[in-house]
This record gives structure tokens, C-alpha cells and sequence, in this order.
């Protein structure tokens, strides 16, 4: 009796410990991917500074942000299979030390090609996050959490804007050095990187803090696969990229990123230099989109996760969310182009980047509602490669429209109708099915 009583309390043990350490693993990568996008907002807050500076024309500048995209795009894809092939630990600790090294030579900019070269290198170490976080959600959480789970860690990257934002204006602003916040961040980066290899692990059942896989708790304990799954043959990975629904996925999730990109890349800049905005002032216009982003990326995810539940068709409710958004965010974008004052365009980015993170997260989840675990993160860094192709053209493209046209509103309207078109696409084309 005695024997199984304390049987029974090492199993409760067991699963507390699994219950625990998988939302540490879902703090820990909330939290690298919060840098990694302060990381990358930095350069949009420091942009009027830099131009200045190097004497650099709006194209130039607009190089620089696109080049960035050149090495990030398809290392998206890159990571993702490399996830799938090697587990994403140790693919997220290379990729996260390198783009914090590149964050910080990033300061030692003299010029524009050295600011092309350094953008560029810096894309690398980027691209893998998106693919290696779904993966490892997907190890750590069972499907009906995985709205949440991807929600919340994908949602700290608009936090990291909104603490970025403010942060890398405010050193800019009080030491009158553009260069010093690329320097603190970097480091902050290697350190944030020594945190993941201490506590994740590619799955709980290899986790050292988590006890015998036998007395894991259910969440935790379902993701295991089975033998049969193990053995069973996966179809190529070409196969997936090819379906209807994985493509009209990617064109949607494109549809987002240019908005993203345009935002993240131009906006601080209009603010300052159309609008008249100064560094102190953008320390909070620039940091509220941002926050409300972080609402809207994290609801998202919940909200999508209930409706699966009460209706049992997850995949249908991430696209409805996304069809929803992607409409809302091209009627914003159109009216973005026509208000009156600096503040007011704040308020309508603002409502475009909340609107716009409702669907963030929902481009992941309905591939890994319909994609199996062997082929997850090669898939999703597919659709997420495709998606950050727009950051190519994005920020050259309205960099070239803002110098020849000398027209935000152009620009903003562009936005809108790439949106228009991301939404019809999805909503013709992607009609969700499972695919394992």
C-alpha cells in the first residue's frame, strides 16, 4: 500500500515537473523572440539618424532594410528544415548567437555598403525563429493549446518592438549615439541564447527536469510519437509545398509581411520626417502600435484555439481569422493615407497593427493543424521563407516611391490592396484539409 502511495506521488511529482517546465520552455522563447524583434526594430528607430549621418537618400536606406530580407528570407526555410533534421535547441542557439553578434557589428557601420554587408549577415541568424518556435511548441504542447502557446511566444515579438522602440530611442536620445543600443542589444542576445541551451530541450521526454517519460503529464505526455509514427514513411517534402492550401497559406502570410514590413521598416521614419515627430515624442508613438500588436497576436491565438474547440475545425478557424484581418487591415491601410495629423496616423497604425497580429499567428497554426510533425518545420519555414520575400521589396519599393513620388499615401494605399488580394487568395484557394 505504502509502496503504491509513494508510486502515485512520484507520478504527481513527474507531470508538476512537465507541467512546469513546459511553460518555462514557452517563457524562455517568448522571451528570445522579444529580442529578436528589438533586434530588428532597432534600425528603423536609428534610420533617420543614420541617414543623416552617411548622407544616405531614401532608396539607399531602403537597400538596406531589403538586403537584411535577402539573407533572412530563405534561411526561414533553412532553419526550418534544419529544425526538422537536427531538433530546434541547437539550431535556435547557433542562429540566435549570430544575430546577436550582427546586431552589435552593426554599430561598426561606416557607410552604405558596410551597412549592406552587416544587414545582410544579420538576416542569417533571423530567419530560423519562426520555423524552429512552431517546432518546438509543437513538441512541447498538444494541438488544443498550440494557438495559445504559438500566440503568446510569436506575440512578444511586437512587445519587442514596443520595448525596443522606446528603449533604442531613449539611448539615442541621451547619449547622442546611434551606435550604443546596437551594442547593448547584442550582448543582451548572447546572454538570452545561453538561457535557451540551459533550459530547452528538443522534446519533455529528453528534458533532464521533467522525470520518467511514463509518468509525464497527458498535455505533455501525447506528444510523444508512437513507434508506429516513427516508422511510418512521410511523403517528400516537396509534396507539401506543392498543395493548394500550403500555397494560398503563403500567399496570404505575404500579404501580412509586406503591411509588417512597411511598418517596421518606414514608419518611424514618416513620423519624423513628414510628420515632424521628434526622437523623445517616438519614444511612445513608435512603442503603442507595437503593444497593441502584442493584444492582438496573442488574442488571436486563443480566440482561434476556442472556436476549434467548439466547433472541431481548427485550420477553418485560423483562416476565417485571417480573412477577417487581412480585410480590416487593407480598409485601415486605405484611410492611413488620408488623416490630418501625426498623432491620428498613429492611432489608425496603431488599430492596423493590432487588426493585422489577430492573423499573426494563424499562418503557423493552420500548417500545423494540417501538416504532420516529421515535415512541421521544413513547411512552415517554406511558408514563412515566401512570406519575408516581401521584406525584399518592401522597404526598397517604398523607398523608391517616397524619393520619385514624394507620396506616403501612395504607399500606404499599395498596402491595402496587397492585403485585398492576400485575403481573396486564401479565401479561393485555401479551403483547409488534412494533409498528413
Amino acid at each position: 500500500m505504502e509502496s503504491r502511495i509513494s508510486i502515485e506521488r512520484t507520478g504527481e511529482h513527474a507531470r508538476s515537473a512537465g507541467h512546469k517546465v513546459k511553460y518555462l520552455v514557452l517563457l524562455i522563447t517568448s522571451l528570445v523572440l522579444l529580442l529578436n524583434y528589438a533586434d530588428r526594430a532597432a534600425l528603423g528607430v536609428a534610420g533617420s539618424e543614420i541617414i543623416h549621418e552617411f548622407k544616405l537618400t531614401n532608396t539607399e536606406f531602403g537597400l538596406i532594410s531589403s538586403v537584411f530580407f535577402v539573407g533572412y528570407a530563405p534561411f526561414c526555410f533553412v532553419g526550418g528544415w534544419l529544425s526538422d533534421k537536427y531538433g530546434p535547441r541547437s539550431i535556435m542557439a547557433i542562429a540566435g548567437c549570430w544575430w546577436s553578434i550582427f546586431t552589435a557589428l552593426t554599430a561598426a557601420g561606416t557607410g552604405f555598403l558596410s551597412f549592406m554587408v552587416v544587414r545582410f549577415l544579420f538576416g542569417f541568424g533571423e530567419g530560423p525563429q519562426g520555423a524552429i518556435t512552431v517546432k518546438t511548441m509543437s513538441n512541447w504542447f498538444p494541438q488544443r493549446q498550440m494557438g495559445m502557446a504559438v500566440g503568446i511566444s510569436q506575440g512578444a515579438t511586437p512587445l519587442g518592438g514596443a520595448l525596443g522602440t522606446p528603449l533604442v530611442a531613449a539611448l539615442i536620445a541621451s547619449t547622442g549615439d546611434w551606435r550604443i543600443p546596437f551594442i547593448v542589444l547584442g550582448v543582451l542576445g548572447v546572454l538570452m541564447m545561453i538561457g535557451w541551451w540551459v533550459i530547452v530541450r528538443d522534446t519533455p521526454h529528453v528534458h533532464p527536469w521533467v522525470g520518467r517519460p511514463d509518468q509525464l503529464e497527458p498535455a505533455v505526455a501525447e506528444k510523444k510519437p508512437t513507434e508506429e509514427e516513427n516508422n511510418q514513411p512521410a511523403r517528400p517534402l516537396s509534396w507539401y509545398l506543392r498543395q493548394p492550401l500550403v500555397l494560398a497559406t503563403s500567399a496570404a502570410f505575404f500579404a501580412y509581411a509586406w503591411v509588417l514590413y512597411t511598418f517596421l521598416s518606414w514608419f518611424p521614419v514618416y513620423l519624423v520626417e513628414d510628420r515632424g515627430i521628434n526622437l523623445k515624442a517616438f519614444a511612445f508613438a513608435g512603442a503603442l502600435p507595437w503593444l497593441l500588436g502584442m493584444v492582438g497576436y496573442m488574442a488571436g491565438g486563443v480566440i482561434t484555439d476556442k472556436i476549434a474547440l467548439r466547433t472541431g475545425k481548427p485550420a477553418a478557424a485560423r483562416r476565417g481569422m485571417i480573412i477577417f484581418g487581412l480585410l480590416g487591415t487593407a480598409a485601415l491601410m486605405a484611410l492611413l493615407g488620408n488623416v490630418s495629423s501625426a498623432w491620428s496616423a498613429v492611432a489608425v497604425m496603431s488599430a492596423v497593427v493590432m487588426l493585422l497580429y489577430l492573423t499573426g499567428s494563424q499562418y503557423f497554426l493552420i500548417i500545423s493543424d494540417t501538416i504532420p510533425g516529421k515535415r512541421l518545420g521544413g513547411v512552415v519555414g517554406f511558408v514563412h521563407f515566401i512570406a519575408n520575400s516581401s521584406g525584399i521589396l518592401a522597404p526598397l519599393l517604398v523607398g523608391m516611391l517616397v524619393d520619385y513620388t514624394k507620396s506616403w499615401p501612395l504607399t500606404f494605399g499599395l498596402c491595402a490592396a496587397i492585403c485585398l488580394l492576400g485575403a481573396l487568395v486564401i479565401l479561393i484557394w485555401g479551403k483547409p484539409r488534412n494533409l498528413s
